[in-house]
């Protein structure tokens, strides 16, 4: 008979795989992260110029941002069947995003993440995750991940 935890050839079996979008607390805290995000973007002097870059109806932004992180969290799949792959880049080409504007979504995000999710090592594994996306959303000339490194 096997020890618990492994299966009948001893080998580790694996417990089911909880989620990041789990681990924050689903779509109630998804929700209650972009209302705080975009009330900070509203209300922070240092994400001005970031918030002047959306609409004055903030409304269908919130929606896109919630299906997307839904689905980026590995929670339900409720962006892509709508607008496909987020080729996020690619949509805020538009958009001149430098170390600045990084920063001051960050610091939005930041913000918003410290106020809805209670368990500390699943917002810092979010945070660590979204400063890596937000670095690579920069657009800006000069960006190392722009950078063509000369191939031997």
């Amino acid at each position: 008979m096997a020890d618990a935890g492994t299966s009948e050839t001893g080998a580790l079996a694996a417990g089911p795989v909880v989620t990041p979008y789990e681990r924050i607390g689903g779509a109630v805290v998804v929700d209650r992260l972009v209302e705080s995000f975009y009330h900070r973007m509203d209300t922070l002097p240092e994400a001005k110029q970031v918030r002047d870059m959306h609409g004055t109806n903030l409304g269908p932004i919130k929606v896109i941002l919630k299906r997307y992180l839904s689905e980026w969290l590995g929670g339900p799949k409720l962006y892509s069947p709508e607008k496909g792959h987020p080729r996020l880049r690619q949509r805020h080409l538009g958009f001149p995003i430098g170390n600045a504007e990084r920063d001051a979504w960050l610091l939005c995000m930041r913000g918003a993440l410290e106020e809805t999710v209670a368990d500390v090592q699943a917002r810092q594994d979010v945070d660590a995750a979204m400063t890596k996306l937000a670095d690579w959303m920069r657009n800006q000339a000069g960006n190392p991940h722009d950078a063509r490194a000369a191939r031997p």
